[in-house]
């Protein structure tokens, strides 16, 4: 039964990762029924592919040539391992932000984008000086994020929304499984992710 559960938790880590986490949220977006979806297939197979480049392909490919420094461990179990992978991700975000300002889309998903660099600045400066799930901080932004806009445009995209909190509990729980992060770094991570969300798109 231990070994199911860890290797459930380590496929529910992967599947889930911060990495595929931006990508995961405009394909949600796409089919979440709001009216800033109603833009051609081309258009939104573009943003797809600057959404994954910039936030998964790059900071991959980035994290991957700084593991080749050994004082590097890709296995990120301090606080400090992360610091350079999320400066790397951080301007990777942004240069994704500026491609899809060239873009002929709703100011919305550009605006989706520069929530999630925020997510990242704050687990930035949150990881200098403690370790915090970035695992529950992307999907916990990503259900701010699509909370939020269920108020602001009075819509329910129920279904999305009973998704985003199942996956949240799983992934909140296959990082304690995995021994990855105690109780209150899972929930630190979620809070910190959904508060910035949620605040960006009501307040901001």
């Amino acid at each position: 039964m231990n070994k199911i559960l860890s290797a459930s938790a380590r496929i529910t880590s992967i599947v889930f990762h911060p990495l595929l986490i931006p990508t995961l949220g405009f394909l949600l977006l796409f089919n979440s029924g709001f009216y800033f979806t109603l833009i051609p297939w081309s258009l939104k197979r573009m943003v797809l592919m600057v959404v994954f480049l910039s936030t998964c392909l790059l900071p991959a490919l980035g994290i991957w040539l700084l593991g080749i420094n050994q004082k590097i461990d890709l296995k990120m179990d301090k606080n400090s391992d992360r610091i350079l992978p999320l400066i790397l991700s951080s301007i990777f975000y942004y240069a994704g932000y500026m491609v899809l300002q060239r873009l002929p889309i709703f100011p919305i998903y550009k605006f989706f984008l520069v929530a999630s660099i925020l997510v990242q600045i704050a687990l930035l400066f949150i990881s200098l000086k403690w370790k915090i799930s970035t695992h529950s901080a992307a999907i916990g932004g990503l259900l701010g994020g699509f909370l939020a806009m269920s108020f602001l445009f009075q819509e329910n995209p129920l279904l999305i929304l009973t998704l985003l909190v199942l996956i949240s509990g799983m992934v909140g729980t296959s990082r304690l499984i995995l021994e990855k992060h105690t109780n209150s770094q899972v929930y630190s991570g979620f809070l910190t992710g959904f508060l910035i969300m949620i605040s960006v798109f009501l307040y901001i």
